[in-house]
């Protein structure tokens, strides 16, 4: 059935082409915990109770605050290419960059930070570690409502080149700081552009931020990394174990006498789930779209060996009898998915709902345990989607594209799949002061311009057919890709908000694209995410 274009966005007429709405991930990070989410049934009243209540709760200065052990997903480069370790860093919520070298509390507005060591950051000094504000270290701009759209290597270096001037100008003078690929503070900028992160968090208490800040800030700041003993996994666990004692530990049978960052996680998830004080959660950050390659899943040494060919074959020609002993630790000790600990525990409430579902087991409450079992999964729902949810959104999708194909606004469904490289490759990239990505595309009548992050893609000079091919590119990667590749079910509502949003302003009135009017299948299924 057709419908107009006033239709397809109705569900998203507060956003306009200069709004700049939050990001849902950045508001759990700062302790907000959502409630269910709403289906077209709701009212409308109970709407705007919800705008509200996540406007007082920005509003409101936080009471507490977290630590987290950061897990970056592998990279096809450098070592990690053979390891697959991915990487390990330190978040703070209320502890922030007085210097790229120096801490101190946070002040009311900021978001807090990360603090990660790397083989060398190539600054003027030899100093073992940065700090950076947080969105700098997710996605290169300091006001996450700037962030980009899609990640390219051309893209990140912009990004990169913005934040040396304006932070590390007098830490990183020399030609080699300035323009080596391999200087490490590179990739404390826009690290989600390249992969994927997870951020394991507890809370914390003012006092222990205090003493951290006042004991790491004393501290020689010199640069004593060692891929053996002093690695950022190493970093990271002996930072975390300052605020909880003996929480993160190494794996030294798993990972041949050294620490992992993924031993590290583990080892933090698992004093996290013995001690409900502490409210964990995991956050995860899917890898931003675009042509940078696909980071992979982090794994210890012999999950390494469990799943890559490179290692297998020499294992097998070289040291067959020890591969039946490295399989059996891995299976039995090893084994740990990330993404399951954010798809299980993505807010402190339902973590807390855990908890009191293996109370009441424990004291032979078998009925309040069940309803506690039932609101855990509806709210593990609420944020992982169902595969019901997911199945309607690629549905709607699929039908959204055909349209698009029917009515000549692209060639062929195919098309989308190269609009990255194309706006990469055949665009000149420019940005603001503040970090905000546009990018210029030669056609016969001058040139087209275009919005590339999330505050000005809408916008009244960014072209409306480009942002809505941009748009549809995303959110077809986002549905293409597997759990670890894409955003939970709220965020990935609000980048289907904007695709609805861009659509409207693309569309004629006979445009007839009623599937990307819904906003959420009607009726519920069983909890979970996507099977």
């Amino acid at each position: 059935m057709g419908t107009t274009s006033g239709q397809l966005t109705g569900g998203t007429a507060h956003l306009n082409r200069a709004s700049k709405p939050d990001g849902e991930r950045l508001r759990r990070l700062e302790g907000f915990n959502p409630p269910r989410v709403l289906t077209r049934r709701a009212p409308a009243a109970l709407g705007c109770c919800f705008l509200l209540a996540v406007i007082l709760c920005l509003l409101c200065p936080l009471a507490r605050a977290d630590v987290g052990v950061v897990l970056d997903e592998s990279l096809d480069s450098s070592i990690e290419r053979v390891t697959g370790s991915g990487h390990s860093a330190v978040y703070f919520s209320r502890v922030c960059a007085e210097t790229p070298v120096k801490l101190r509390l946070c002040r009311p507005g900021e978001q807090g930070s990360v603090v990660s060591t790397y083989w060398s950051l190539h600054e003027d000094q030899p100093y073992g570690w940065n700090v950076v504000p947080l969105s700098i270290y997710l996605y290169g701009v300091a006001d996450p409502d700037d962030r980009p759209l899609f990640g390219s290597r051309k893209i990140k270096r912009v990004l990169e080149e913005q934040y040396r001037a304006k932070y590390l100008a007098s830490y990183c003078t020399s030609r080699v700081c300035r323009t080596s690929e391999s200087a490490d503070w590179r990739s404390m900028v826009g690290a989600n552009l390249a992969r994927g992160i997870y951020i394991f968090v507890a809370e914390t208490s003012e006092e222990q931020d205090l003493k951290f800040i006042r004991e790491f800030n004393s501290l020689p700041n010199v640069n004593h990394f060692n891929g053996v003993w002093r690695n950022c996994a190493d970093f990271t666990r002996h930072i975390i174990n300052s605020y909880f004692p003996h929480a993160a530990s190494a794996d030294y049978i798993n990972d041949f006498g050294m620490t992992s960052p993924k031993a590290v996680a583990r080892s933090f998830t698992h004093y996290a789930l013995r001690h409900p004080e502490v409210r964990f959660r995991v956050l995860h950050f899917a890898q931003v779209p675009g042509t940078i390659k696909r980071s992979s899943e982090a794994r210890d040494g012999t999950e390494q060996l469990y799943h890559s060919k490179k290692l297998l074959v020499p294992m097998i020609l070289f040291a067959e009898h020890t591969l039946p002993v490295m399989a059996g630790f891995y299976v039995l000790t090893g084994r740990f998915n990330p993404m399951r600990e954010a798809e299980d525990y993505p807010t402190a409430e339902i973590t807390e709902t855990s908890h009191q579902v293996r109370a009441a087991e424990a004291d032979g409450q078998e009925t309040r345990a069940a309803q506690l079992k039932g609101l855990e999964r509806e709210r593990r729902a609420d944020v992982a989607g169902t595969a019901q949810e997911w199945r309607f959104y690629r549905q709607a999708l699929r039908a959204a594209v055909d349209d698009e194909v029917r009515r000549g606004a692209i060639p062929d469904r195919g098309y989308l799949k190269h609009v990255f490289k194309r706006l990469d490759e055949q665009g000149t990239l420019i940005a603001d002061p503040n970090g905000t990505l546009w990018v210029e595309i030669p056609s016969q009548n001058g040139s087209l311009r275009l919005g590339l992050s999330l505050s000005n893609v809408l916008a009244e000079d960014s072209d409306s057919k480009l942002a809505d091919e941009l748009l549809l590119a995303r959110v077809g990667r986002e549905l293409k890709g597997p759990k670890h590749e894409r955003e939970n079910m709220l965020e990935f509502k609000e980048d289907w908000a904007l695709l609805q949003t861009a659509h409207g302003q693309e569309a004629d009135s006979t445009f007839s694209g009623s599937t990307l009017a819904a906003s959420k299948p009607a009726g519920t299924v069983s909890a979970g995410g996507d099977q």
